[in-house]
């Protein structure tokens, strides 16, 4: 089915490139009409480039799960991504929503941009469905840069051309648009063309299980979907860790493998450790921002501060919360379980998954035909986990 454009435009003028001093930056669609409209705001290079990566990225969750999805990003690589899944009271608590009225597309981007809310601040927002005033009213209140999606309510759309001084960019987008088969690059001045990444992750992705331990749960194979679909829009090396139905922790661009399961390690534990009860019961100064208040709590998680750190730290609190040990940390993550564990190519040591089950992961999926596949299975049987191979390798660059 041919889809219908956006507008007539066959040109959108930017503000300007990459950066300020890079001017004639335009998008173009070699002269056909544009899939995509800007219904508020000027549009940038960089924005653009978010957007349109963050949009397949929630769009391909869609058609995968059939659940409402977001996504959360910042330079070309998703801080969080997730579908709608009910929200207890101690994530919507860690989360700043509680006591909102969150419809199911409000809430997969609540969970998108929890994830990682450090790295969510100014945000390229992606909803997969029409932004109805719920959405609109958890995107107002956040520091957030754009939002696209396939439509907007009146209600929503007035609300958030309210954002930002009347400044706040909103895109929509043709969901049922079809890039060509070829895509072209050019880089240094030559041009560079390939088949677009148009294959498609789905159950099949987790049919080849190569593990001892064949036992996969409905969830885990909509959460190792999630991650899959995630990395499929990450810059490489990439690593994602998930657990109910979102993204935990985003390990993006590294040139080592393992640094990027520690990089996402971390931040799904840091993740779990935001839900700690003292966490959760922080008493903030009086007036200071949700922004500043996700410092403190980062901070919080610091093995140690300078004593300059420490003055800083102490100021953000009514009452300053006690700091938690090694050993109490250790204790509180040993109940992040059944975490599901993406890799965009294959693990070529075991070194990967070592590090990934001190972060709860159970199910593991990843590309396979590494050299040193029987070791990695090895480590994966140790762990009790099960590890698919999805035969499919996910480098986005």
């Amino acid at each position: 089915m041919e889809s219908k454009p956006m507008s007539e435009n066959t040109e959108l003028l930017l503000r300007y490139g990459m950066n300020p001093h890079q001017k004639e930056a335009k998008l173009s669609n070699g002269g056909r009409p544009l899939p995509i409209k800007v219904l508020n705001g000027e549009p940038g290079f960089i924005n653009l480039l978010d957007a349109l990566n963050a949009f397949q990225l929630v769009r391909e969750l869609r058609l995968a799960t059939g659940l409402p999805a977001a996504a959360s990003f910042k330079h070309v690589s998703p801080a969080g991504a997730a579908v709608y899944a009910p929200m207890s009271d101690t994530l919507k608590k860690a989360y700043f929503v509680e006591g909102l009225d969150l419809s199911p597309l409000a809430t997969a981007y609540a969970r998108a941009r929890g994830a990682d809310r450090m790295s969510s601040f100014g945000d390229a927002a992606a909803l997969s469905d029409e932004v109805d005033a719920s959405t609109a009213q958890l995107l107002k209140r956040e520091v957030s840069d754009l939002v696209v999606a396939p439509s907007y309510s009146e209600e929503a759309l007035a609300m958030l051309k309210a954002k930002k001084g009347g400044k706040y960019l909103i895109l929509q987008i043709d969901p049922d648009y079809v890039p060509d088969e070829i895509e072209t690059r050019t880089l240094f001045g030559l041009t560079m063309q390939q088949q677009r990444n148009n294959g498609v992750l789905d159950g099949t992705s987790f049919e080849k299980i190569v593990t001892k331990n064949k036992e996969l749960t409905e969830e885990a194979k909509r959460d190792m979907l999630v991650a899959l679909i995630t990395l499929k829009y990450t810059q490489s090396n990439s690593i994602c860790y998930t657990q109910g139905g979102q993204t935990i922790g985003i390990g993006a661009g590294q040139q080592s493998r393992i640094h990027c399961t520690r990089l996402a390690g971390d931040k799904a534990d840091r993740w779990y450790l935001r839900q700690h009860p003292i966490a959760l019961g922080m008493k903030f100064r009086e007036g200071l921002a949700r922004a500043e208040q996700n410092n403190a709590i980062d901070l919080w998680l610091e093995e140690e501060l300078t004593p300059v750190e420490q003055a800083t730290w102490e100021k953000a609190f009514a009452e300053v919360p006690p700091r938690l040990t090694r050993e109490q940390k250790r204790e509180w993550l040993s109940g992040l379980q059944g975490v599901a564990y993406g890799s965009d190519a294959f693990l070529p040591f075991r070194d990967n998954l070592d590090r990934a089950s001190r972060s709860g992961v159970k199910y593991v999926v990843q590309a396979g035909s590494s050299m040193r596949d029987e070791e990695v299975v090895q480590a994966a049987d140790e762990y009790d986990m099960v590890m698919c191979y999805s035969g499919v390798r996910l480098f986005h660059h």
